[in-house]
């Protein structure tokens, strides 16, 4: 009787140790952190994780999917003059959108910051969010419905003042600009409202300090706003670049990769070859090739907003 209760009391006392230490376990920041962060990372998981490295799986078949052809998929683009233009296009559009993005968005967020708070800078603001909340699949459908040649109203415009009609998606330069001035329209709010958020967490007693030692407004700017705005303007790059470079509905609307492939990005050209032509591991190939400059600049950028950190928190 004795050695039964004895074990009755160990079992009873590991029992509440387990049920001690679990609790333990579950009020912990970091194991409730994680808990409510599990239904994330497992659409993560099925919605990112898995097409990507389903996607590298396609990428290395042939076109009827049936044999394993390694990089075979991917030094069949490198040699096509068309997939060249691709990569030149898309750096082109990614690049120079996200650039003069980042300059409109800087001066409008100027522009906003110096107006006194109340109802005409929520009114200003509300208007120039406008472009950014609208879905970007119905304005750049108006958009081609602007530069269309039959019922283009910059072409009517341009025949009030005397001028004639430019082929506006009908050119490939020109094409290639209007795409990117859709692009910029766009993406402009978004730049806007960043940096007017980081605007206003510039203290203003730096500014003040600066006019006493007798900065002008230019050097204002380079010497204490941009200095403190720099992390926020990275990520913001950094940011708009992954998503300008991945961008589908502008020029598919637009131009559908026309005229002559001149306005092809990488998402518009891996849907023509895998979609419409059937192939659907050249497609996927087609698409991975923007991970390695993606990748190159996440590197540079997050870099250089870790070693400002670190030089702040020293």
């Amino acid at each position: 009787m004795a050695d039964s209760s004895s074990m009755t009391a160990t079992m009873a006392s590991g029992s509440a140790q387990r049920a001690g230490s679990m609790k333990r376990f579950a009020q912990r920041k970091s194991t409730m952190g994680f808990l409510l962060c599990l239904p994330l990372i497992l659409l993560i998981a099925c919605f990112v994780v898995y097409p990507a490295f389903y996607a590298i799986y396609l990428s290395m078949l042939n076109k009827k999917m049936t044999a394993f052809v390694g990089l075979g998929n991917f030094a069949f683009l490198l040699k096509r003059h068309t997939f060249q233009l691709v990569i030149f296009q898309s750096c082109l559009f990614a690049v120079t959108s996200v650039v003069l993005k980042a300059l409109l968005g800087f001066i409008l967020a100027h522009l906003m910051h110096n107006i006194p708070d109340g109802t005409n800078q929520k009114i200003w603001r509300g208007l120039l969010l406008v472009p950014w909340v609208i879905p970007l699949a119905l304005s750049t459908l108006t958009w081609w419905w602007m530069f269309d040649p039959s019922y283009s109203a910059f072409n009517w415009v341009l025949n009030q003042f005397g001028f004639d009609n430019v082929p506006w998606l009908g050119v490939g330069w020109i094409a290639r600009v209007c795409t990117i001035a859709v692009n910029v329209w766009y993406g402009t709010p978004f730049f806007m409202i960043m940096y007017l958020a980081a605007l206003k967490s510039v203290p203003e007693q730096l500014y003040e300090a600066a006019a006493i030692d007798g900065a002008s407004t230019v050097q204002k700017l380079f010497f204490v706003t941009l200095p403190m705005m720099r992390n926020i303007i990275s990520i913001t790059v950094l940011f708009s670049l992954i998503v300008t470079f991945a961008d589908f509905d502008i020029v598919r609307i637009l131009t559908a990769g026309g005229p002559q492939d001149l306005t092809h990005v990488f998402a518009t050209y891996a849907f023509q070859v895998g979609i419409q032509s059937g192939d659907i591991p050249l497609g996927a190939a087609d698409s991975l090739f923007m991970f390695p400059i993606l990748a190159c600049a996440a590197f540079f950028v997050l870099r250089g907003v870790t070693q400002r950190t670190k030089e702040i928190a020293t």
